[in-house]
């Protein structure tokens, strides 16, 4: 069987991120309609978790020191302008996000910084194994967000159970 050259592995690769970055985007747009629910927040690092069954296969694999690297850089790096620009409101006893308008620009950004990071970083691993990095990369960023996210809609909610809209006499 015939394997895939590095060439067209490098341009699928990197049409695959641009379709993953402008799906986010257009889901993150339209969430900002419906109720955010601790369910919302909790599933998607959840679900994402289950590529670490990519490590199965030897050719994924890479030395921890670059995975706690990677995981680190997502957590501490990347995750901050997601933080910065989610914010939380109250309609109707609900909880939604408020739509930022520098959200867009910041998920193209960081393809932007994924993209350029991922020729660097290329030279010295295998195409298979920059998969796997940015993955590690992208699992410490969501991990971190959305427990920001989780912190930020359990303190509205509480606030809000504290201090009742209509409270009854």
């Amino acid at each position: 069987m015939n394997a895939i050259s590095p060439f067209y592995m490098r341009i699928i690769a990197t049409a695959v991120m641009i379709l993953m970055a402008v799906s986010v985007i257009i889901v993150r747009l339209k969430a900002s309609n419906r109720p955010v629910t601790i369910k919302k927040i909790i599933i998607p690092p959840l679900g994402m978790a289950t590529g670490f069954a990519m490590f199965v296969e030897p050719q994924m694999r890479i030395p921890i020191l670059y995975g706690v690297i990677a995981f680190a850089a997502g957590w501490l790096l990347f995750s901050y302008p997601l933080i910065r620009t989610t914010h939380f409101e109250m309609k109707d006893g609900q909880v939604f996000a408020k739509r930022s308008s520098g959200f867009a620009f910041i998920l193209i950004g960081l393809l932007v910084i994924r993209l350029v990071l991922h020729e660097v970083i290329e030279q010295y691993v295998s195409i298979l194994q920059t998969g796997s990095l940015f993955f590690i990369l992208a699992f410490g960023m969501i991990v971190r967000w959305r427990l920001y996210m989780l912190k930020k809609y359990r303190a509205i909610t509480n606030q809000t159970d504290m201090n009742p809209v209509n409270p009854e006499a």
